[in-house]
């Protein structure tokens, strides 16, 4: 079971920065061998949520939450990961089910938007997402935008 955290930057210690931004580049740039400028300036807008899931002290998952007008019309949720020491244990649904409980919280009875890997479609179906776009490449990998709708 992994603790959770959700925290504004403002309130991330300098420690957790670190492991945040690490765990991002080490999935998105290295595994998936994809250079891009992963510091986009989103992280540090005063209503942006880093969601952290913890096992054994380390950083295991992740995901970034933004209010609407920030990245899409609605809310997002975005820079969705866990680690590969994780994968494959489910957490992947848990950082979901968390991500949508917090953002429920935070913008209550807000659609929520997502870029998706395209191969990830289907498991974003599970909790809902419909596509609303046809594929397109960002960053060399293809992608496909999916909707919540409450």
């Amino acid at each position: 079971m992994l603790n959770w955290q959700c925290l504004t930057f403002g309130e991330l210690t300098t420690t957790q920065l670190y492991a945040l931004v690490q765990a991002r580049i080490n999935v998105f740039v290295v595994e998936q061998n994809c250079p891009y400028p992963e510091l986009d300036d989103k992280d540090t807008q005063a209503c942006a949520r880093h969601l952290l899931g913890y096992e054994n002290g380390d950083i295991v998952a992740y995901a970034r939450l933004l209010p609407p007008g920030l990245s899409y019309p609605s809310v997002s949720i975005g820079r969705v990961l866990t680690t590969s020491q994780c994968r494959g244990s489910g957490q992947g649904y848990t950082l979901i089910e968390k991500a949508l409980a917090y953002c429920a919280e935070y913008w209550p009875e807000q659609d929520i938007e997502i870029g998706a890997q395209e191969h990830l479609a289907g498991f974003y179906g599970k909790f809902g997402f419909t596509p609303t776009s046809t594929m397109y490449l960002e960053d060399g990998i293809p992608h496909i935008d999916m909707k919540l709708t409450c």
